[in-house]
């Protein structure tokens, strides 16, 4: 394997954007549960669901700027390493990223000073509507950024100018609505909603394990549980959706992703594979004929011996991270419905089993995140349209070393400052709620709340003060 530019240049756009999309995908679920405590605590005037604003409000702050930060540096790489990309497709992406800004980020960028700073400044119904409006912007960026990013997996509604070679939209509907942005979109919102429900639990968990016991503590792990288990269903149901747009638009990547060598009438489902002297380079152990349960066809399903080796993606990245998203997914799943049965039991709030499995399984929306993102991206590959405009048409005139050097640069920055603020983000979340300027809520069931202060970041609003 030859590290020339185009290499280095994947790497450097793949290293910056896995960071990146850590941050969105936090921050869209985590703006949803904020709305949902704020309108709990404004509908049961419970001071347990404002508790659970305050605190998780601190931990959106940091992750929100970081996720502003590390996209910024994302973009700059189209000019950068991808400029022949850019000119090509400017037409196209260009307005899809710029209604981004217009619509979602500066919708953000209004309500977020009152959402963080504005709780007794303002009124409880406009602060309620400033979180709400926040939590909406968090997903209508979701809304334009997976509608570029489906268009480059399924182009449509778009034209090539035969003298400059440069894309241009003839129906925008048809561009934004591709055929893969649906079944995406549903797929990335909903791994959000779950990524932040695991951490929510973990950290709940690891309040149960060392810290007080806060009614709080109990709250959000219910939360977290339910979360889990209602949408985990709901996630499997989009992610088999998506396969079956992607088996019908991209047969290479979904050849990769299952490891099937060879064209069959009926594809067995690949449990474990390992490296081979085969045409793929795999052999595996799996289920026989499983394929027509998950795909809907009368045709051959498509082998890797279907297409030209300069026509599919690299096996193994594709083949492993697929099985891995799945199975986080599916621990999610467990500990979702396991969560409901200890809370049936009326044993959620013991320390047990559960919770010291719930703790680090706090990371595994990010790995599925993670994962999920190699398997679409890396299985687009050799194009960056796909069928359309290859990489290694795409890339910059750069030199193996400028890209190199950027490249170190980019790990050296990110690990420090990237390392340093989740670290403090996982401080906030696992430090407990009997030192969050409340009253520790370690008394017989039906005791009313004690308030002894409220934290001074974020003062009361009182309840006779105006709701303009």
């Amino acid at each position: 394997m030859e590290f020339d530019a185009l290499l280095l240049s994947r790497i450097q756009f793949g290293f910056v954007i896995a960071f990146h999309i850590l941050f969105p995908a936090f921050t869209i679920g985590l703006a949803a549960f904020l709305a949902v405590c704020e309108g709990l605590w404004l509908r049961t005037k419970k001071d347990v669901y404002k508790r659970l604003y305050l605190h998780w409000v601190k931990i959106f702050a940091l992750a929100f700027a970081m996720g502003v930060v590390s996209g910024v540096v994302m973009s700059y790489q189209f000019g950068t390493n991808w400029s022949v990309f850019s000119e090509k497709t400017g037409s196209v992406m260009g307005p899809l990223l710029g209604y981004e800004v217009l619509t979602a980020f500066f919708l953000e960028a209004t309500f977020l000073g009152v959402m963080l700073f504005g709780w007794n400044k303002v009124g409880r119904k406009l602060h309620f509507f400033a979180t709400c409006a926040v939590a909406v912007g968090t997903s209508v960026s979701a809304f334009w950024i997976l509608s570029a990013n489906s268009w480059m997996q399924t182009p449509a509604g778009f034209a090539i100018d035969p003298v400059t070679g440069n894309f241009y939209a003839t129906d925008w509907l048809a561009v934004i609505f591709n055929p893969s942005f649906p079944s995406r979109l549903v797929h990335m919102l909903l791994a959000a909603y779950v990524t932040t429900a695991a951490v929510v639990l973990a950290a709940g968990a690891w309040q149960t394990l060392f810290k007080t016991s806060t009614e709080p503590t109990r709250m959000q792990m219910r939360m977290a549980a339910l979360t889990l288990a209602v949408l985990m269903p709901v996630q499997i149901w989009a992610g088999h959706w998506s396969g079956e747009v992607a088996h019908h638009y991209q047969p290479a990547k979904i050849a990769a992703m299952e490891g099937w060598c060879e064209t069959r009438e009926v594809q067995p489902t690949i449990l474990i594979a390992w490296p081979a002297n085969t045409e793929c380079g795999l052999e595996g152990i799996g289920i026989p004929g499983t394929s027509s349960v998950l795909f809907s066809t009368d045709e051959p399903l498509k082998g890797l011996d279907a297409f030209a080796a300069s026509e599919t993606p690299p096996v193994w990245p594709v083949f492993w991270s697929f099985r891995i998203m799945v199975g986080a997914g599916l621990i999610m799943l467990l500990l979702g419905f396991w969560g409901l049965f200890l809370w049936a039991r009326g044993r959620i709030d013991k320390p047990g089993l559960f919770h010291w499995i719930a703790v680090p399984s706090g990371s595994l929306g990010f790995i599925a995140v993670i994962t999920g993102w190699m398997v679409a991206e890396i299985g687009r590959q050799p194009y960056t349209v796909y069928g359309v405009l290859r990489t290694a048409d795409s890339l910059s005139p750069v030199t193996a070393g400028q890209v190199a050097t950027s490249l170190l640069v980019f790990m050296v920055v990110y690990a420090i400052i990237f390392t340093a603020g989740s670290i403090y983000m996982a401080r906030i979340a696992t430090r407990g709620f009997a030192d969050d300027g409340f009253e520790p809520l370690d008394r017989a069931p039906g005791t009313p709340l004690g308030v002894v202060r409220e934290p001074a970041m974020i003062p009361p609003v009182p309840e006779g003060a105006s709701h303009v």
